[in-house]
């Protein structure tokens, strides 16, 4: 099933060097709007190079696809849709220091778009702004699609059995985790660590960007000197945040701050209203085998304790486990993939888990407990385990019974496409469109492009 397709391009128009030798011309105008030759031809070199295929003539698809772009983005104008910079620029920020982190520095990354940092900073809000603009334009044109499970068994109903979505294999997963002690002799010596970088910092010996990329166990950030970027406080953990925000001299160091992913010092960069620029360097406290040991044994004698029936795995989970995540839903897994059809369920595809996790479901039947084993969280702990396979549903055609929200997703993704489709073949009979001789021969989507 083809979608609508909004094409949100990667950089603009000089971004690659090869365009120096394309003679310009504007091929395309939308409405105000005019759609050049470079525009389509750095598109074009991008996907080519990122591997990327279109079904079609590139020179046919891709002017199409900045066309209906700008359907949204003209109509956004009139409704006067707007999003919020503040969200935007966080994003920029981040993608950002993703994409140097990528690349590995700075200069290799300009090399690349041969443009500044400063430019293709820009660039990327203008499209990241365009963006978030069509989307809520296109959510503003939808609305809010209701069904009923009528609507979702018609729509199964009417689908040749032999055309219906194949549902992989899906398993519900309880968990109950158990972290080591750490000893006080190995924070102690964390905190020492930290302090020697604040002194080394402070005497000029090192700076505190050498010691990041060194030292962090933030990989991420340590690779741009503990950089993290622009962010509100909301985007940051609020113990890191109340330090971060009350420092006001880029010359010094914060005091030592704990949070759930480990000790960390702070170093303010910038402030820009309500949101800061900061490095921090990140260390760690490390778990020693014995006490993982010591958590596996106390797991292992829970274990027989729930195979003898003295309480049930729902109320271990509730009151021994250490994941906040899961302890206030009886030990249930909830799937936060969001590009996931089970996203904020509680169903997983195996490869969904956890691999530690997944690896252990894989063999389990459905109402067996594991045997204790050791897995990193999301924060990067140390952690001992063990999971209770609570439902599994094995690879299968989509049916009514075992798959309604999958059925009911879909049926809202076809009548999201169909609304959007209609407005785009009534928008384009009111706007004007002109494309040049050598652009028109095409098999477009929309015919409508061309007015007899």
């Amino acid at each position: 099933m083809k979608k609508i397709c909004v094409v949100i391009f990667l950089m603009g128009c000089s971004l690659i060097e090869a365009q120096e030798n394309v003679i310009d011309e504007i091929v395309w105008v939308v409405g105000d709007d005019a759609i050049l030759r470079s525009d389509i031809e750095t598109q074009r070199l991008i996907m080519q190079n990122e591997g990327q295929r279109l079904d079609g003539d590139p020179y046919c698809v891709l002017p199409e696809q900045m066309a209906i772009q700008k359907l949204f983005l003209h109509q956004a104008k009139i409704d006067s849709i707007d999003v919020s910079e503040a969200q935007i620029l966080q994003r920029v920020e981040q993608w950002m220091n993703n994409a140097v982190n990528v690349f590995g520095s700075r200069e290799k990354m300009e090399e690349y778009f041969n443009m500044k940092y400063s430019q293709i900073k820009e660039q990327r809000k203008e499209l990241m702004r365009d963006q978030q603009i069509v989307q809520q334009m296109q959510n503003q044109l939808v609305g809010e699609i209701k069904l009923t499970p009528s609507d979702v068994r018609k729509f199964y109903n009417q689908i040749p059995k032999d055309s219906l979505p194949n549902i992989s294999t899906t398993v519900e997963v309880q968990i109950v985790t158990m972290e080591p002690k750490i000893p006080l002799e190995e924070t102690d010596a964390i905190k020492a660590r930290l302090r020697a970088f604040t002194e080394q910092i402070n005497s000029g010996q090192y700076s505190f960007s050498a010691l990041a990329r060194l030292y962090s166990e933030d990989k991420e950030s340590a690779a741009r000197g503990g950089e993290l970027g622009f962010m509100g406080k909301t985007a940051l953990l609020a113990e890191f945040a109340n330090v971060a925000f009350n420092l006001t001299d880029p010359k010094r160091v914060s005091n030592i701050v704990e949070t759930e992913y480990g000790f960390h010092i702070i170093q303010l960069i910038e402030k820009r209203g309500d949101r800061i620029n900061c490095r921090h360097i990140l260390l760690r406290p490390r778990v020693s085998e014995k006490e993982l040991t010591e958590a596996t044994l106390r797991l292992d004698s829970l274990c027989r304790d729930l195979q003898a029936d003295k309480f049930t795995f729902e109320e271990a989970a509730t009151y021994i486990s250490y994941d906040k995540d899961t302890r206030n839903n009886k030990g249930l897994m909830v799937n936060q993939d969001y590009e996931s059809n089970n996203a904020g369920t509680s169903k997983f595809e195996l490869q969904e888990l956890p691999p530690e996790i997944g690896k252990i479901v894989y063999d389990m039947n459905v109402g067996e407990i594991s045997r204790p084993f050791t897995m990193m969280t999301s924060k990067q702990k140390e952690v001992v385990a063990i999971v209770k396979l609570k439902s599994r549903a094995e690879a299968h055609k989509a049916n009514m019974t075992d798959d309604y929200l999958a059925l009911k997703n879909m049926v809202e993704v076809r009548k999201r496409e169909e609304l959007l489709n209609n407005w785009i073949i009534q928008k384009q009979k009111t706007t004007y469109v002109r494309i040049s001789e050598g652009w028109r021969n095409c098999d477009f989507r929309y015919p409508g492009w061309i007015k007899e």
